[in-house]
């Protein structure tokens, strides 16, 4: 399994292992997600893939210049009960370490952020996750509760490095004539997603009918004590800790991309 799963990330930027939680658990996986849903902090925003404040030097055709709606909620992790099967699941050492293996590094921390450790993402019928790329470079997820229609996870794979942003292959996927560039992934509740966020673009798109689409978000650095901005944690659950307020202007970046 952690051979399959390096495989697929160097080759695709992502993998996914069906059936993570077993099917006699997936009912409950659900109904808790369910029951703290309603605790999310919801906001619409207007963002590009960058999430980053326009330039206007910028010509008009640079993708960071195209905008977007986004209509998601997040439930932070302290209104996330630390018996539900998602809390019990990000703390456990061997999933740690586990993770760590499939990704190919020699440890994983817990984010030392109260609020974005663990987090679950609620997009609710009529809103959407648009194009984006992740701060981190990796990312851990979980489809909890599917949507009625839509709610698909896009992405398009190592569509930039480390070292070239490829805005011309990122102008045709945000402009809508990306499908040579885009993959599709159908997801199933308890499905756990590995992902290379951070060179990857990627979105939920439009969720359809009656049914919100819920998904549990792990998050994990390489070195611990990991703390969120204060600007994005506003952003993302509406307040700050004290500990958000301390940790301001210590975060260290591992490479000079837009974000």
């Amino acid at each position: 399994m952690v051979s399959r799963a390096r495989r697929d990330l160097l080759t695709l930027g992502c993998t996914v292992l069906p059936d993570f939680i077993r099917p006699s658990l997936r009912d409950v996986l659900r109904q808790e997600c369910s029951a703290i849903a309603p605790r999310a902090h919801h906001d619409v925003e207007t963002v590009n893939v960058y999430n980053i404040a326009v330039d206007s030097a910028l010509p008009e055709d640079h993708p960071v210049r195209k905008a977007f709606e986004r209509g998601n909620a997040f439930v932070a992790r302290d209104r996330i009960p630390a018996d539900s099967l998602i809390s019990r699941l990000y703390s456990h050492m061997v999933f740690r370490h586990f993770i760590a293996r499939c990704f190919e590094l020699p440890e994983l921390h817990e984010l030392a952020d109260p609020l974005s450790g663990l987090v679950l993402n609620v997009i609710a019928p009529g809103m959407e996750h648009p194009w984006h790329f992740d701060t981190n470079e990796f990312t851990v997820s979980m489809l909890t509760q599917q949507a009625q229609a839509g709610g698909v996870f896009e992405y398009c794979p190592n569509i930039r490095t480390a070292q070239d942003e490829n805005f011309d292959d990122v102008r045709e996927v945000v402009d809508g004539r990306g499908e040579r560039l885009t993959r599709r992934l159908p997801l199933q509740p308890g499905d756990l997603q590995l992902f290379k966020g951070r060179y990857s673009l990627h979105r939920v798109s439009p969720v359809r009918g009656e049914v919100a689409r819920h998904s549990a978000i792990f998050a994990y650095s390489e070195r611990p004590g990991v703390i969120g901005s204060v600007e994005r944690t506003r952003q993302l659950f509406g307040r700050v800790l004290p500990e958000h307020l301390a940790a301001e202007g210590r975060a260290v970046r591992g490479d000079r991309l837009l974000d």
